[in-house]
């Protein structure tokens, strides 16, 4: 019977502490209580210090056919400025896209930026075999345009707008559907 008594007394003890109840948490301020949160105001950063695409970048290239392509010329249309290279696969298979582009819509500009070690005269030989109708610029590799985010992968294409702004940046081979969409989407002209 000890046993039976013991055993209720160490059940009951376990029921109580089980129901006991928590500490009650320390109230919360209410919000008359609380200090006033202080909202920063943001700066407006300098151009300089502003991604590309809030500002209006500078691309001023000698074009390997002994001219200049200067992107502030190009204002009033639209600029596709494509990084590419003669050894990246997908750069070669937009470029027969990218020059029927060029060639056919006078609102649209291209611009090819080849972002590789190479001489003009092995360039010139390179586009017998695969001609364009737009201007093509040597870049040096260790000198990219300043204005321009250093490609990540090619081919990198950056849409510009009629005002000079950069509108788009596309890692990745491109169509002249894409850009035509990007285009439409900016509010420029759909295509048709």
């Amino acid at each position: 019977m000890r046993l039976r008594h013991v055993s209720w007394l160490l059940l009951s003890c376990i029921a109580v502490s089980a129901c006991k109840r928590e500490a009650e948490p320390a109230a919360l301020p209410t919000p008359i209580d609380a200090p006033a949160a202080k909202v920063a105001t943001p700066a407006k950063p300098a151009e300089a210090d502003m991604p590309v695409a809030k500002k209006i970048p500078s691309l001023r290239v000698a074009t390997i056919d002994g001219k200049t392509f200067d992107l502030a010329d190009q204002r009033g249309k639209w600029t596709v400025v494509n990084f590419w290279a003669t050894w990246c696969g997908p750069c070669l298979k937009e470029m027969p896209e990218l020059s029927a582009l060029d060639a056919m819509r006078e609102h649209i500009m291209v611009v090819g930026l080849a972002y590789e070690d190479t001489t003009v005269e092995d360039m010139q030989a390179f586009l017998k075999q695969h001609p364009v109708v737009y201007p093509i610029a040597l870049l040096d590799v260790y000198n990219p345009p300043k204005d321009f985010d250093t490609p990540r992968g090619l081919p990198m294409t950056v849409l510009v707008g009629p005002d000079g702004k950069v509108v788009k940046t596309i890692t990745g081979p491109v169509t002249a559907h894409d850009i035509e969409t990007a285009i439409a989407a900016a509010g420029g002209p759909k295509a048709g």
